[in-house]
């Protein structure tokens, strides 16, 4: 083991998990004020009940020797055999310390389908929700990529959670909002963001969080990581400026919540590719991710379902460009493979596959979750407490006093 790395990631694991308070106050800030605080607790709940359920089953799943390039065995089941040795999948590191670096992830990830189904949900029906979603949907996509299963003997590349993360939470979160149905208030009543500052603050908080997420997917203290960190921050920085544009082209004014989603865009879709393609191709991929995801916002409209605060729009279109953008422009000089543009089309193909199979897999398997989670508890609030909002009627709380 390395000392260094270790400290590393010791400080990565702490970044990540900061990403999901980080989010809570981003999506907080968007939804109406008489729903902030049930907003807030979708990403608190999900970040208590996936570390439990992290160390009991799910790191065992993802990570545990493979059984068939499907879902790994029980050899790590609550925790059995995880300690001060030498990670499998990380030998540099401490055991424990690799398992909660994947937990942090894991948290986040289920924290951020909340965005498409905010405002309508049950908390008991959110909480069940996301404990079947992490075992049934996170746990198999995190082996198939990273734990040795079938993305990963296949030669998908995924740096830091592209498919994982990304693409799985955007096509639960389609899942969801059809699911679902739209809130009762649209149409009604303006969904203007209740706090904005409170947004930024958050999407500035995650922006940070992605450094420790993208730099600590290297595992080690070195070239890749600092490359990973600077690709990381270009790309969103580029973001914002993608979105921007186009914004400022389509309605005639930038404003700080789309530069604020820009930065995201550039930081989703650069998460597949972060340690993996050159500066200037980052930057690129950054600024047409900015794009491409303000396209992918409008989507909701044209199809009408009601994802909330745009989690497929961002994360999942963002993530799908980003793991494209990776088989296009992976270089072996950077790390790894190359893609199309270094002579290997091979790649894109290899990608594709990766991006529908996640897609499909993750999009039916939680459509049924969705389907047994009504049957038992009940997916979404009366209508009555829908208009009254979720703070008062799922917490008897009220985010503002004034």
């Amino acid at each position: 083991m390395n000392a260094s790395d270790t400290a590393f990631i010791l400080i990565c694991a702490c970044m990540v998990m900061l990403m999901t308070p980080a989010l809570a106050l981003f999506y907080g800030g968007l939804v109406r004020s008489r729903n902030i605080l049930s907003t807030h607790m979708h990403s608190y709940g999900a970040l208590a009940l996936v570390s439990v359920l992290w160390a009991l089953i799910g790191y065992t799943l993802a990570f545990g020797p493979d059984v068939g390039g499907v879902i790994g065995d029980l050899s790590y089941i609550f925790l059995n055999g995880v300690g001060g040795e030498s990670a499998p999948a990380a030998a540099q590191l401490p055991h424990t310390l690799f398992m909660i670096f994947q937990c942090m992830f894991a948290a986040l990830t289920v924290a951020l389908i909340s965005g498409a189904y905010a405002e309508r949900i049950r908390f008991s029906a959110m909480m069940l929700f996301s404990g079947l979603w992490l075992i049934f949907a996170y746990a198999p996509m995190a082996h198939w990529v990273w734990g040795g299963g079938w993305m990963g003997q296949m030669g998908a590349l995924d740096f830091a959670g592209g498919a994982v993360v990304h693409m799985a939470s955007g096509a639960a979160a389609l899942a969801c909002a059809q699911a679902l149905g739209p809130r009762l208030s649209n149409g009604a009543e303006p969904a203007t963001p209740n706090n904005l500052p409170l947004t930024l603050l958050g999407g500035g908080l995650l922006w940070f969080g992605w450094f420790g997420f993208n730099a600590g997917s290297a595992l080690v203290s070195g070239p890749l990581s600092a490359h990973a960190l600077v690709t990381t921050h270009l790309a969103s920085s580029c973001g914002v400026l993608g979105w921007m544009v186009v914004e400022w082209a389509r309605t005639g004014k930038p404003t700080s919540l789309g530069a604020i989603s820009g930065a995201l865009a550039g930081l989703v879709a650069i998460t597949p590719g972060a340690g993996f393609v050159g500066i200037l191709p980052a930057m690129l991929i950054g600024f047409v991710g900015g794009i491409v995801c303000y396209g992918g916002v409008l989507l909701k409209n044209k199809f009408g379902y009601d994802d909330a605060l745009d989690v497929v729009g961002i994360h999942g279109i963002g993530g799908t460009w980003g793991a494209l953008a990776t088989g296009l422009f992976a270089s072996a000089a950077v790390n790894g493979a190359d893609g199309l543009f270094y002579g290997n089309p091979k790649q894109v193909w290899i990608q594709l596959v990766s991006i529908v199979g996640t897609w499909v897999f993750v999009y039916i398997v939680t459509r049924i979750i969705l389907f047994v989670v009504n049957a038992t508890v009940g997916l979404r609030v009366a209508p009555e407490e829908e208009f009254t909002g979720l703070d008062l009627g799922e917490h008897n709380e009220r985010g503002y006093s004034l």
